[in-house]
């Protein structure tokens, strides 16, 4: 390195929100103290401080570095001084790479006051220890962030709430835990939102509305809350992202989901999302917004399809609903206008709606037929419908049950009998098995039965203990499902009730009801024709002739 015949300084300073645990040591303000009397004991002249606070040492885009860096090339300074090597980077390659190659080229003279490092002085022992001094310092980092990592996993698994903002609809609570608590302002927001979307409507048509009806966005509503005016560069409104990530939150359960990214390494900071199983969940620990059943509703319409809306941004109550019961695919939703009314009156414009097969609409005739119905038809055929099995309940809601279970699942009872009577008798065995195992063997260590006959005998009653053991797990597993069956019989009820003195058919009503629903061929001449109806929760559909 060439002789100096001034040295123009750069003190470097750096404190991460580790190192804040370490006490006054590793203060600003005491790196300060000790780099400016360092220098001004040295005569030399003092350009700039270069200040990163709060930055962790691995990553060397922090601002102050990146400055130090630049002014040190532009030649403003020609020498940087730091506290200790941990200072200016606990990445082993990155120090090295500036020390051993970077500076000396653009002739910068590099001074690490505790380790005894300074590069005009090639020869020294320092130096030659740096690379050691260089990768503890990593190894430092290292260790640090598993142990914070460890901290935070413990604190998340233990109800404590670790984020710096509570999701829309919350604020943050005032106990230990800061767990979140309802904001009545926005809460009612965030119940709509999973209505809407309940009803129909697509994320961007939620952000739509809500962003007609002036709500404030909730980057905005948090910064109101904080009485400051939001200084993010955004358009201050609400966005299908942004509904999206309320729609997918399943704090609005009650439950604390926490720890769901990670980073690459302790040296690369980009965060990428966990596998869900490796998420920290901790249930019940505050209020929800939505129940399961709004949740679970919600994620069904997410895996599939759910239906186009309109111009007007509303969808038909049988969108994507709908099926050719010959080809399979969907039927298409159509309309076709006219102008009626006599000469002397004003025109009137009369619109009718339709659905047709998508294949014919599509491809042809040559490939399937139109299987045309009208909407008024195909909606008011599927509120009779359910009108008819509300009425079942409200009529008899005992015999409703039996109707519904055994539509879910047909013989159901007379398998459930059969089967809990084969579960007694088996479960005996089993028991008398042991039983004359234990005797056996008793038997054997008296001397009453040959060692021979002992072992003949056990091998024969364990195999038969086998496979009636795993004729038992069989026999509860169907009766594990009837149960299920059971279940799902009343949930549906639940649900039909809900629906009592409708009159319309609803988008609403047929999400929360219905499956799908196929269609048979049209024919002029046919006065009946197959509609099948295939519900939620009771799983198999049924043929319901219809006069259209």
């Amino acid at each position: 390195m060439a002789k100096q015949t001034e040295n123009n300084v750069g003190i470097y300073l750096r404190l991460s929100q580790e190192d804040m645990r370490e006490g006054d040591s590793l203060s600003i303000d005491n790196q300060k103290l000790i780099l400016t009397k360092f220098v001004q004991d040295k005569g030399w002249k003092l350009v700039d401080e270069y200040i990163d606070d709060g930055y962790t040492g691995t990553d060397f885009s922090r601002p102050g570095v990146q400055r130090l860096l630049s002014d040190a090339q532009t030649g403003k300074i020609n020498t940087i001084v730091v506290k200790d090597l941990s200072r200016f980077g606990r990445n082993y390659i990155e120090v090295g790479r500036y020390i051993d190659y970077i500076f000396p080229m653009a002739n910068i003279r590099f001074i690490a006051i505790n380790d005894n490092v300074d590069t005009a002085d090639r020869n020294s022992a320092a130096l030659d220890m740096m690379p050691i001094v260089n990768l503890f310092n990593e190894w430092h980092s290292a260790s640090t962030s598993k142990k914070i990592k460890a901290v935070f996993e413990a604190g998340a698994k233990s109800g404590k709430y670790l984020g710096a903002r509570v999701p829309y609809g919350y604020l943050k609570g005032d106990d230990p835990n800061h767990l979140p608590v309802v904001n009545p302002e926005t809460a009612p927001v965030v119940k709509r939102i999973f209505q809407m979307r309940l009803n129909g409507m697509s994320q961007r048509k939620i952000a739509d509305q809500l962003n007609a009806e002036k709500i404030a966005c909730p980057s905005d509503q948090y910064c109101a809350n904080q009485g400051r005016e939001n200084q993010m560069r955004c358009r201050h409104l609400w966005s299908k992202t942004t509904v999206e990530r309320i729609l997918k939150n399943p704090m609005y359960l009650g439950h604390l989901v926490q720890l769901k990214t990670t980073t690459i390494s302790h040296k690369n900071h980009k965060s990428i999302p966990k596998d869900e199983s490796e998420w920290v969940v901790v249930e019940n620990t505050h209020e929800p917004l939505i129940t399961q059943e709004i949740w679970d509703r919600c994620r069904e319409l997410d895996g599939k399809k759910i239906g186009k809306a309109r111009k007007k941004g509303t969808v038909l109550p049988l969108s994507a609903m709908l099926f050719c019961a010959d080809c399979g695919f969907s039927m298409k939703y159509s309309s076709v206008s006219w102008m009626s009314g006599k000469s002397k009156d004003a025109p009137r414009k009369t619109t009718e709606g339709f659905y047709k097969c998508s294949t014919y609409s599509r491809f042809g005739k040559e490939y399937c037929s139109t299987h045309y119905i009208r909407k008024k038809d195909i909606e008011q055929i599927v509120l009779s419908d359910i009108q008819s099995m509300l009425e079942m309940v409200l009529t008899d809601e005992a015999e409703a049950r039996r109707s519904f279970l055994s539509r879910k699942q047909k013989n159901s009872s007379q398998q459930v009998n059969a089967d809990k009577d084969k579960l007694k008798a088996k479960k005996a065995r089993i028991a008398e098995l042991d039983r004359l195992m234990q005797s056996v063997y008793e038997d054997k260590l008296n001397g009453a039965i040959e060692p021979e006959i002992c072992s003949k005998l056990l091998s024969q009653y364990s195999s038969e203990q086998k496979a009636l053991t795993a004729e038992t797990e069989q026999i509860e597993s169907r009766l594990m499902a009837q149960r299920q069956d059971e279940s799902d019989v009343e949930r549906f009820i639940e649900c039909l009730k809900q629906y009592e003195g409708a009159e319309v058919l609803t988008r609403a009503m047929c999400l929360e009801l219905i499956d799908h629903i196929t269609v048979d061929a049209y024919c002029k001449d046919k006065t009946e024709r197959d509609i099948c109806i295939y519900y939620k929760l009771l799983d198999k559909g049924y043929s319901e002739q219809s006069d259209t």
